[in-house]
C-alpha cells in the first residue's frame, strides 16, 4: 500500500539542500576576498609611483618655464633700462611681471640670485641681477641638481 503524497508538504531532505546551497552562496569566501584584495594592492604599486613620478615631471616642466620666463623679462629689463634689475621686485614694480612666478619645487617665490660681475656689468656703478636658479638641493629625474638648471 502506498502512502498517499500530500499536496504542499515537501520532503525535509530535499528542502534543506537548496536553502544550505542559497546561504553558501550569498557571500564571498575568504579566499577569494583575499585573492581581490592582493590584485588591488599590486595594482596600487604600480599605479602610486607612476603617479608620483608624473607630479614630479610636471613640477619640473613648470620650473623650467619659470625659469625661461624670470631670464627673459631680466634680460629685456636689463636692455631696455640700461641696467640689470637689484631685485625680482623691481621687475613687478616696473611692470614687467605682475607678480614674482613661485618656485614649484620648494613651493615659494624665494630664488638664488645671480649677480652680474661688476668689470661685465651694463652699468658698472650698480652690478644687478644676471640670472636666476631654483634654491632647491633635490636632484632632477634627469639627474641634475635643480639648482644648476
Amino acid at each position: 500500500m502506498e502512502l498517499p503524497i500530500q499536496s504542499g508538504s515537501k520532503n525535509p531532505l530535499v528542502s534543506a539542500r537548496p536553502r544550505e546551497q542559497r546561504r553558501r552562496r550569498r557571500g564571498y569566501t575568504l579566499i577569494e576576498l583575499i585573492i581581490v584584495m592582493a590584485i588591488i594592492s599590486i595594482l596600487m604599486a604600480i599605479a602610486i609611483p607612476q603617479y608620483q613620478k608624473s607630479l614630479r615631471r610636471t613640477k619640473e616642466t613648470m620650473l623650467h618655464s619659470h625659469l625661461q620666463t624670470l631670464r627673459t623679462v631680466i634680460d629685456e629689463f636689463t636692455f631696455d633700462k640700461k641696467k640689470a634689475p637689484q631685485t625680482l621686485q623691481d621687475l613687478v614694480t616696473e611692470g614687467y611681471l605682475r607678480a614674482v612666478p613661485i618656485d614649484p619645487i620648494t613651493g615659494n617665490d624665494n630664488w638664488r640670485q645671480v649677480n652680474e660681475d661688476s668689470l661685465t656689468a651694463v652699468d658698472q656703478t650698480e652690478p644687478g641681477i644676471f640670472d636666476v636658479r631654483s634654491l632647491s638641493d633635490q636632484i632632477s629625474l634627469e639627474g641634475t641638481p635643480y639648482s644648476e638648471w
